[in-house]
């Protein structure tokens, strides 16, 4: 599995601590430096019911600034796609993929029911 963290992301580390305990291996990214690829956007897109706004980081900096919350609804899939892979701040974290599972954000109780 991947794992796309940022490290100065205290939610990140929960989830890599909480993974390590479990024994789950995963491979860590940097999510600033490499961004998760359409097909990994897709798939995790695809186990959140096709709701695109999981993908996207609606708290942080870049996200209110230009002023995503009201041009994300109107937007092509593609742009969409295109925004997330041109900035790793704009994607949830953690953005965990792999082998049939896809997680976004760390919600123990999530992660416990999909890996545990």
């Amino acid at each position: 599995m991947k794992l796309y963290v940022y490290a100065k992301c205290s939610t990140c580390r929960k989830a890599m601590a909480w993974l390590e305990k479990k024994g789950i291996e995963f491979e860590e990214i940097a999510i600033k430096e490499t961004q998760p690829t359409v097909k990994e956007l897709k798939e995790v897109q695809a186990i959140y019911g096709g709701e695109r706004r999981r993908l996207f980081n609606t708290s942080g900096m870049d996200y209110r600034e230009m002023e995503l919350k009201d041009k994300l609804p109107t937007m092509s899939e593609k742009e969409a796609y295109a925004l997330l892979r041109s900035n790793g701040m704009l994607v949830k974290r953690p953005f965990l993929v792999g082998a049939g599972v896809g997680l976004v954000g760390f919600r123990e109780m999530e992660w416990e029911e999909k890996l545990g």
